[in-house]
């Protein structure tokens, strides 16, 4: 089956200063990919590139090949290709207004038929794991939810628009562990219906989520593997410096 994304020969910086260096990273089909490293390494860069919020920033260049099922995603409306590549934030960002109309944005953005809206809010609240908690009050403000309930309705509501890609930046930096196996378990099911990159640096989470791994240093990719052989059998030394701890 062909890549789902497929990043090759990706120079991106800022000026004369050149945060990604020759990055090729592929993404398979309804796989979780998690990138990990040092901080400065590239990896919220990356993301950003992959979905287009970057290009507006004042300087930034990039070379090489961001393709989307095989096209370039530079080709593609960027507001198309935000349907097709959420991006989650390491801080989650609620809409102002209601829990349901959270949710209900996208859809309804989208055009979705008023009588199919209720159907997609349950079912995403669902999916993120949050259904059970909020069921009695959507039509409360989503600010009132717990750091942890925000970030899985920012989960849903990406959901709600049934993207093919899920960028995640951090999602549970800021979480406790209940929240974060929340999340976590989320990620597991859904990657039967989406692709997953996850930027994380927490290398137990990346160890018990991922499929692969690709660990980025200062720009440049060190290593990319299955979860299992990276973190048992680490090919580079520099890649098990990191993972011990030793640099980062």
């Amino acid at each position: 089956m062909p890549d789902k994304i497929l990043v090759r020969n990706l120079h991106a910086g800022f000026g004369t200063h050149e945060v990604l260096r020759g990055v090729t990273v592929p993404v398979a089909t309804n796989e979780v990919l998690s990138i990990i490293g040092p901080a400065h390494s590239g990896k919220t860069t990356l993301l950003r590139i992959i979905n287009r919020m970057i290009e507006g920033e004042p300087g930034f260049t990039r070379s090489g090949e961001v393709l989307l099922d095989g096209t370039e995603v530079g080709r593609l409306d960027p507001d198309a290709l935000r349907r097709r590549i959420g991006l989650i934030f390491a801080t989650p960002i609620p809409l102002p207004g209601t829990i349901f109309d959270n949710i209900a944005y996208g859809p309804r953005l989208h055009r979705l038929p008023r009588r199919r809206v209720p159907e997609v809010v349950e079912s995403s609240l669902r999916a993120a794991f949050l259904w059970d908690e909020v069921k009695d009050r959507l039509q409360t403000s989503a600010l009132r939810l717990s750091g942890g309930q925000q970030q899985r309705l920012c989960i849903a509501r990406t959901i709600a628009v049934d993207p093919d890609v899920i960028l995640m930046d951090e999602p549970c930096s800021g979480l406790d562990p209940i929240s974060t196996a929340q999340i976590e378990s989320a990620m597991r099911q859904l990657k039967s219906r989406y692709t997953f990159v996850l930027v994380t640096n927490n290398v137990k989470q990346a160890a018990r989520v991922s499929d692969r791994v690709a660990f980025l240093l200062s720009g440049e990719l060190v290593e990319m593997n299955t979860s299992a052989e990276m973190f048992t059998r680490p090919r580079d030394r520099r890649t098990d410096d990191y993972l011990s701890g030793r640099i980062g």
